[in-house]
């Protein structure tokens, strides 16, 4: 069997302990709306050798203690493509998702649409992407697994259209199919491209699901608390002291602070529009039994993508309710060639409104460099605190020197004029206190 070919009700059967199937009489199809010749034929065929009436399987189940409607696609049936009759499933289940006020788990393996139901097969794809957006405006969160394959309009709605997209390893997972445009594309390939948050062994697909499945429904009804400072005791004497403090490769970075703040947490990758920025790490974790949301820099410059997946993390915290912790750490965004051909100017802009619109509070501990605009798009206006550590600054003294058109020697001086460590940074109301 290939990665992640198992039968749909075998997979239910391995991540539910519950699981009851949504009343669900399918009508008689004939030779379907097209009249393709053998049509019904091959429909009892499929049904007779999979034991389904149609390419998926729906209902209400118990995964991990959390209730969810689980939308299963059973590729033994006309390889788990969709037709008139599976856009209808689909409706109910996210239907019955919205009227219970649970999560939707998607389990996705598809070839596409159906052929021998022509357009009005394709047509379903828009019955599909209303459903994905009533249930995100009802701030229901939509969990899809990638399965093997997961191609055409299955990857293009329920897949890619997922709040959280899991990918299992050894996968094709693409637009076009293999017998379309060989070879295929995989599910690695669609991770490293930002489209894919996680690739999960199928064996630990199950723990995955529990983890996350209690992440979007376990919001901390408070803002996220201050996490306390890991690094230096003491303050800086000098503008110059705070800048050589945050640029000390032995400061603590982020991935330091998450792993103290947690008790664990699971990340979110890609900014959904081609890319992955390693020097941001986003995600949801598990903290005294709810769930905080974290968008973090990790010392780097901030490329475009890094803006982007940041907002995408704070736009779905803010939909499901959930509060935000971000961790500014960054001489500043990314000004190569290559990053202003990404848009960053637009992806900082995206961030900086996504923090202002969001309706959930934002908690911003500066752990490191705070450069520029690159950092304050990661800062909530009211909630930030600082920590020995750190500082904060217009621009870098260096940039202020050049740019001032001053003697290089009057770099110290210049820090001690930007009044960018955190004593200052507290005294002229930016930073609410030191940690």
């Amino acid at each position: 069997m290939r990665s992640g070919r198992e039968p749909a009700r075998a997979l239910i059967d391995r991540l539910a302990p519950a699981f009851t199937e949504l009343s669900d009489p399918v009508d008689p199809i004939g030779d379907g709306p097209l009249g393709w010749p053998g049509y019904g034929d091959a429909i009892a065929a499929a049904a007779s050798r999979t034991g389904e009436s149609e390419s998926v399987v729906c209902g209400v189940a118990e995964i991990g203690g959390v209730t969810a409607v689980v939308v299963a696609f059973e590729f033994g049936f006309f390889g788990g493509s969709l037709g008139t009759r599976t856009g209808t499933r689909i409706e109910q289940a996210f239907e019955r998702a919205r009227t219970l006020r649970v999560p939707v788990v998607s389990l996705v393996m598809t070839g596409g649409s159906r052929m021998q139901e022509g357009t009005l097969a394709l047509l379903q794809l828009q019955r599909i992407a209303r459903q994905l957006a009533l249930t995100r405006a009802a701030g229901l969160p939509h969990i899809a697994v990638l399965r093997d394959p997961t191609t055409g309009g299955g990857w293009a709605t329920l897949g890619a259209g997922a709040d959280v997209v899991l990918g299992l390893r050894g996968a094709q997972v693409g637009f076009a199919g293999s017998r379309v445009r060989p070879p295929g594309y995989t599910v690695t390939q669609q991770f490293a491209a930002g489209l894919v948050d996680q690739l999960v062994p199928p064996e630990e697909l199950r723990t995955r699901l529990e983890r996350w499945l209690r992440l979007v429904t376990s919001p901390a009804d408070s803002p996220a608390p201050v996490p306390p400072g890991l690094g230096a005791s003491s303050l800086p004497d000098t503008g110059w002291d705070a800048v050589e403090r945050a640029r000390a490769s032995d400061r603590p970075r982020a991935a330091a602070y998450l792993a103290s703040y947690f008790d664990w947490h699971e990340p979110i990758s890609g900014d959904r529009c081609g890319g992955v920025d390693s020097g941001v790490l986003c995600g949801f974790g598990h903290r005294s039994g709810a769930t905080i949301a974290y968008a973090a820099q990790c010392g780097t410059a901030t490329r475009p993508a890094g803006f982007r997946t940041a907002a995408r993390l704070v736009r779905l915290a803010d939909r499901l309710g959930v509060p935000v912790l971000t961790l500014v750490d960054t001489p500043g965004a990314a000004n190569d060639e290559a990053a202003e051909k990404s848009g960053v100017g637009a992806a900082i802009a995206d961030m900086f409104t996504a923090v202002a619109a969001a309706r959930v509070p934002v908690t911003t501990l500066l752990i490191g460099e705070g450069g520029s605009g690159g950092a304050l798009a990661f800062a909530a206006a009211d909630r930030m605190w600082v920590t020995r550590d750190s500082y904060f600054a217009v621009i870098s003294p260096e940039l202020a020197v050049a740019i001032l058109k001053r003697d290089p020697s009057r770099v110290r001086g210049t820090a001690e004029e930007l009044r960018l460590r955190p004593p200052d940074l507290v005294e002229l109301g930016i930073a609410r206190g030191i940690t």
